[in-house]
């Protein structure tokens, strides 16, 4: 089962220096319907004002990513960790036990940035943050960046405590990939850029995709695209 979300029917909030959209009910935004697919509870598409952020503001017990899109985002935090994420990279904040942190665009330019939320497996472990380049290359396929699954022990990735993984890459125009999806498991993907089609169903940039039920999934790239992908198991 394939169900496209469109980025137009998403929750939003502007507050001038925030323009968020939301996938899940967040914040003030509640839909019934849109509870995420557990363990994933929140996909935020966030553009950030130069010179603005998140103030410093507690978690705990929760995987924090964050995809940047366009821009940078510098993370500090109540442990020491700081660090400058720029676009096409991302950082990772294992709450744990629980921290403060406090992210904030200090450049010249707008940020866009995914932020996604996956409740952790594994309790109360030591607060962690860290953050990854990947290669700015059109690969034609997706490749996992964050991981807790076994499948990627060996495979240099921004680990988690949970048996999920994230996914990007830039897929060229008229190029092709194929994802099997194992039993138990479901996707929730969004093309960052571009057009894209899922078994033969269309989405635009910014547009949510969940999958379920599926074992082989085609991906065509109508045009340039951008895609970020969160593989996750059925709870």
């Amino acid at each position: 089962m394939i169900n496209i979300i469109p980025f137009q029917t998403l929750g939003s909030a502007n507050h001038g220096w925030l323009d968020a959209h939301h996938h899940f009910s967040f914040a003030r935004y509640y839909d019934a319907m849109r509870m995420g697919f557990p363990p994933l509870l929140v996909w935020n598409d966030d553009t950030i004002q130069p010179g603005t952020g998140f103030e410093m503001h507690p978690h705990d017990n929760m995987e924090i990513i964050t995809y940047v899109r366009k821009g940078a985002i510098t993370h500090r935090d109540s442990t020491g960790n700081e660090g400058k994420t720029v676009a096409g990279d991302v950082q990772v904040m294992s709450a744990g036990t629980g921290i403060l942190h406090s992210e904030h665009n200090e450049e010249s330019a707008e940020t866009t940035l995914f932020q996604i939320w996956i409740e952790t497996a594994v309790r109360n472990m030591q607060p962690q943050w860290a953050s990854k380049s990947f290669p700015k290359r059109s690969n034609d396929e997706l490749i996992p960046l964050v991981s807790g699954r076994k499948i990627h022990a060996q495979i240099d990735v921004l680990p988690i405590y949970q048996d999920a993984a994230i996914y990007a890459g830039t897929i060229g125009t008229g190029k092709s990939f194929t994802f099997e999806l194992e039993k138990g498991r479901h996707l929730y993907l969004v093309a960052a850029s571009g057009t894209v089609t899922v078994n033969g169903m269309r989405a635009h940039a910014r547009d949510g995709i969940h999958i379920s039920d599926e074992n082989i999934i085609d991906f065509i790239s109508e045009e340039k695209a951008e895609i970020v992908m969160a593989d996750l198991p059925i709870l």
